[in-house]
């Protein structure tokens, strides 16, 4: 049954976003093409145009993966679809899992098309070597390879989206159990859950800058801090998203699990 879930989820929030992949891929080509012929004003233009297009595509879908996966939340756990949902014989948890999964992939692919998009417009030979220029010099100062580096940073960028998603859930289960304006409480509960834990962050490196100067430096100071330093404070965020995300995974299948008010 959690299959047959993630499958209608995955085809709801998709049959929107595809479009958006689609059109970034598709300007990305067009703003390769005309910015490949030369000494043309006329393909300069239009290139240019094609790049911001394709831009503003990505910038969508990206933005879409968030609104599509709250908006799917509500409307198939507490709308009109909520009425079939929840006489299902599946455990709340299960159908809050498959809203869990079906934002972990929208995210994945996500990053994948943007990558795609960004390869496919600024590839060549000069700009790699560029890239790998800059990027070598990061990957020795953290002591990892560049696609080492690449993996790490695209995982922070996939923590982050999936943290900023399961907190509007949280937001969600908590606003609609109030019997008035739930949407505007959830919008206030999810943003108050994510400044919160913003806060939380800043203080646990504070915490951690009293036992280690070098960490201190980084808050109080515009001084340059060693290479261990800054791996373990990479190390920490990588970690402290982990560990957001598993809780708000759990804060938010328990209140689920506590039950819902179905409009």
């Amino acid at each position: 049954m959690l299959g047959k879930i993630l499958k209608y989820d995955l085809k709801w929030i998709y049959k929107v976003i595809v479009i958006f992949y689609i059109s970034s891929i598709i300007f990305a080509l067009l703003t390769r093409i005309f910015l490949s012929i030369e000494n043309s004003l006329l393909f300069n233009f239009l290139g240019n145009i094609a790049n911001w297009a394709m831009i503003a595509m990505v910038i969508c879908s990206l933005i879409n993966g968030f609104i599509r996966s709250w908006a799917r939340f509500i409307n198939n756990i507490y709308k009109d679809e909520s009425y079939l949902t929840h006489t299902l014989p599946i455990e709340k948890k299960s159908i809050f899992l498959s809203k869990v999964i079906m934002a972990i992939l929208c995210s994945f692919t996500s990053i994948l098309v943007t990558l795609l998009c960004l390869f496919i417009t600024y590839y060549s030979k000069e700009n790699m070597d560029t890239i790998k220029e800059y990027l070598k010099i990061t990957a020795d100062t953290y002591n990892v390879t560049i696609w080492g580096l690449i993996l790490i940073f695209a995982f922070v960028v996939f923590l982050e989206m999936l943290f900023i998603i399961l907190i509007g859930y949280v937001g969600i289960i908590l606003g609609y159990k109030t019997n008035t304006k739930k949407t505007l409480y959830s919008i206030i509960i999810g943003a108050g859950l994510y400044y919160l834990t913003s806060i939380i962050t800043i203080v646990l490196i504070v915490l951690i800058g009293l036992f280690n100067k070098d960490v201190m430096n980084l808050v109080v100071t515009k001084d340059s801090i060693n290479i261990t330093t800054l791996k373990n404070i990479l190390l920490f965020g990588v970690c402290t998203y982990v560990l957001y995300n598993i809780i708000y995974y759990l804060i938010g299948k328990k209140q689920l699990e506590k039950g819902v008010n179905v409009d």
